[in-house]
């Protein structure tokens, strides 16, 4: 077994927290006060506060917005979709997220491993169908996709919160990648 506590967070620059500007490092001391420890995606983020401040703006906007996708449903949506792109940092950290709200580990693990095969409604699996090809051929989606959501129960609303989360987490899961953004060990244990 590796020793991970001196495994570098990103393969580019962490700065400091004292050095870092003063509603950056707000945030990420309010993050620490909640959580206990500080998620390794603020500090690598850390390292461009423009883009740090746009990336967490939208990111709250779309996972915290009032809607009828609960919060576990978007965390699903995360977690599937950053399955499919090989992000380990969103699968670990998401998967955390997920085990707490959906207050079912199983579930979470099972959507990390193949959401397919899940214990989720055929309304989630209908909305991971989606986000998934979303992620990865959103040049297909026409007005069939629309219906198949709609039957469901999803409105038009719902569904844009569903590709909106999936072309998100796209983006972060491919920065994650090539930072080689490495997930803190905590979340391997919360919701357990």
């Amino acid at each position: 077994m590796t020793d991970t506590t001196e495994a570098p967070v990103s393969r580019f620059a962490v700065p400091r927290l004292a050095d870092m500007p003063e509603d950056i490092r707000t945030r990420i001391e309010e993050v620490q006060e909640k959580s206990g420890f500080i998620p390794n995606v603020f500090l690598t983020l850390a390292h461009r506060p423009d883009e740090f401040r746009a990336f967490f703006a939208y990111h709250d906007a779309l996972m915290d917005r009032p809607g009828n996708l609960t919060k576990a449903e978007r965390e699903m949506i995360v977690v599937a979709t950053s399955t499919m792109n090989q992000c380990q940092y969103c699968v670990i950290a998401h998967g955390a997220i997920l085990r707490i709200r959906a207050k079912n580990p199983l579930v979470a693990d099972q959507v990390a491993i193949n959401y397919r095969k899940a214990d989720i409604t055929p309304r989630q699996k209908a909305m991971l169908d989606f986000a998934m090809q979303v992620s990865a051929r959103a040049q297909e989606v026409g007005e069939d996709d629309f219906e198949l959501l709609r039957g469901h129960g999803f409105d038009d609303s719902d569904i844009w919160d569903i590709a909106a989360i999936s072309a998100f987490f796209g983006m972060s899961n491919r920065l994650a990648n090539v930072t080689s953004m490495r997930p803190n060990d905590e979340f391997y244990t919360m919701g357990r």
